[in-house]
């Protein structure tokens, strides 16, 4: 088990005073299996609303809004994470229960491509090739490795609204992109998946317990019995290093910001991860 100190800061800054901003943050990690919040915070600077609830997916947000006219934005969200390997699926049901009606109705939302999930029949078939004689727990991280081993990891090529099929068409992309495709790879032969982002450490556990740069991160989930997590961008089951922010469809259901500010100035954003293994 693993204790990360996780800290997120954004920051705006506007060429001229802005008169107003609403937003809603995606940023205090989950509570559930392999992964425990020991404290979270979010704090605004200016500050003179928020209030939190939980969405639809299981997300934690905090919506917050700024009347004052400001030229600058702090966004700072901070949290202390037990983290460790996520229990293995020791139930998995067969290709039959899974494409039944049950399996089906059930996982609806998670066995129905999005507009950025939406992947090429030539990935299907990658899939179907991949899953050929293996069971579905089995199939579905063979797919996950297939659709990774065809792409290139290549940072700047793609942004978080890309779809599937774009970074698909230049073999190129990043993790939302990996994650988004394998995504649609799974629904393709009827797993359940869903897209998944949080944070990832970039050291392994052997690391001095100094701040380092971390880095926002996404991977996926797929139901085979029991939600599993894996990480095609790094071709590895969830572990100590990733800590989980939020699930959805997509990337458009658990963005880490969302808002709308009243005024014309442009805007320049910051954004640092450090994280810090403390035991």
């Amino acid at each position: 088990m693993s204790r990360l100190h996780v800290v997120h800061t954004s920051s705006f800054r506007y060429a001229t005073p802005v008169l107003a901003s609403y937003n809603e943050a995606r940023m205090r990690p989950l509570d559930g299996p392999g992964q425990r919040v020991v404290r979270s915070r979010v704090d605004v600077t200016p500050h003179t609303w928020s209030t939190e609830w939980t969405d639809y997916w299981g997300t934690s947000v905090t919506a917050f809004e700024v009347l004052a006219p400001h030229e600058q934005l702090v966004l700072t969200a901070e949290h202390v994470v037990e983290v460790s390997e996520r229990p293995a699926v020791t139930t998995v049901t067969g290709w039959d229960e899974l494409r039944g009606a049950g399996v089906r109705d059930r996982f609806a939302e998670f066995l129905s491509p999005t507009p950025t999930t939406t992947v090429p029949e030539e990935v299907v078939d990658l899939a179907r090739d991949a899953s050929r004689g293996a069971d579905p727990a089995e199939a579905a991280q063979a797919v996950a490795v297939a659709v990774r081993d065809a792409l290139e990891y290549v940072p700047g090529v793609t942004t978080v609204h890309t779809p599937a099929a774009e970074a698909w068409s230049t073999r190129t992309g990043v993790c939302q992109d990996m994650a988004h495709l394998t995504v649609g790879a799974l629904q393709g032969v009827g797993v359940p998946a869903r897209y998944v982002s949080g944070y990832l450490h970039p050291r392994g556990s052997d690391d001095d317990g100094t701040a380092v740069t971390g880095e926002s991160h996404a991977w996926v989930e797929w139901w085979t019995g029991a939600w599993y997590g894996y990480d095609p961008t790094n071709r590895t089951p969830v572990g100590e290093q990733h800590v989980a922010i939020g699930r959805g469809r997509s990337y458009d259901d658990v963005p880490p910001l969302r808002g709308i500010y009243a005024g014309r100035a442009t805007q320049d954003l910051t954004v640092t991860v450090r994280i810090t293994r403390q035991a």
